[in-house]
């Protein structure tokens, strides 16, 4: 997706541009190409960006670390201010002081909107937060074999003698 200059926006009918995509987003890996629709309006003092779109990325489970795919939809919208911000850093420490009602997203009315960038990061934002391969996944499963548990013991006791006091407890337990 190509980079839209802001100012161009209000010469185009309606002063919007609608992009329809089927590409692979750089840093983002997903089997699929991200497919979808974004619309870029110009509303005066700020840019109304909505977009559909969807792929399919592959996720390793939290419980039992397999790897399976997952169908990522995107269906956002977001208002980014246009007005310019002359951010000054403190000369003393170099930081920036920030008001509460900054933390919007904004650009300067005579730059540019990367396409490509905003539905890299809404597609991030809908990944999910737990990656669970199933709702009933049972996890890693151990073996609970007798002799492969005392085989486990005697290895650990021989290759690291911090675990000989929690070794001492496992036994203890019935």
């Amino acid at each position: 997706m190509e980079t839209i200059y802001i100012p161009h926006l209000l010469t185009k009918l309606e002063r919007k541009e609608v992009i329809d995509f089927d590409e692979f987003i750089p840093d983002l890996e997903t089997l699929t190409p991200v497919r979808g629709r974004l619309q870029v309006a110009h509303q005066g003092n700020y840019l109304e960006v909505k977009a559909k779109a969807e792929t399919i990325v592959t996720l390793t489970c939290h419980r039992c670390l397999k790897q399976y795919n997952h169908r990522l939809k995107l269906r956002s919208s977001e208002i980014i201010w246009l007005e310019e911000k002359n951010l000054q850093p403190d000369a003393s420490s170099g930081e920036y002081e920030v008001d509460l009602e900054d933390l919007v997203e904004n650009l300067p009315p005579t730059g540019s909107f990367s396409p490509s960038d905003w539905v890299y990061q809404q597609m991030c934002l809908e990944l999910p937060h737990k990656h669970l391969c199933d709702t009933e996944c049972p996890g890693i499963d151990i073996n609970d074999d007798d002799d492969a548990a005392a085989e486990t013991e005697s290895s650990e006791t021989l290759s690291d003698s911090r675990w000989a006091s929690l070794a001492a407890l496992k036994r203890k337990l019935p």
